[in-house]
């Protein structure tokens, strides 16, 4: 089992900054990546950033020169330092965690809402 804890998010005007952070507990010794997706209201929950055990990171094109996924030195906590934020940026953003081959934990989500 891991445990996800989530903090971070809120409100912000358009083109400001925000940053997440999200911190995993438990059997870590298994988690393959951590990352995170973000839902929209009537939108399906997308990619945001994700980075592998390995370092390899990817970012959704939307995001790309604005967000910067990052972690501490342990593995056990994953960033998210959104900049230049614009109102698509809205969303719930949930932490992300998959753990061996098969298991996927989900952190509870934080609203991030960015007003114009």
């Amino acid at each position: 089992q891991v445990q996800l804890v989530e903090s971070g998010g809120g409100l912000v005007q358009a083109g400001g900054s925000l940053r997440l952070s999200c911190a995993a507990s438990g059997s870590i010794f298994r988690i393959s990546a951590m990352g995170w997706y973000r839902q929209a209201p009537g939108r399906q929950r997308e990619l945001v950033a994700a980075i592998t055990s390995g370092g390899r990171i990817n970012y959704a094109d939307s995001v790309k020169g604005r967000f910067t996924i990052s972690r501490d030195n342990a593995k056990t906590t994953v960033y998210l330092q959104m900049n230049s934020l614009k109102p698509d940026d809205t969303a719930v953003y949930y932490c992300w965690v998959p753990v061996g081959s098969t298991s996927v934990y989900w952190g509870q989500g934080t609203q991030v809402t960015v007003s114009s």
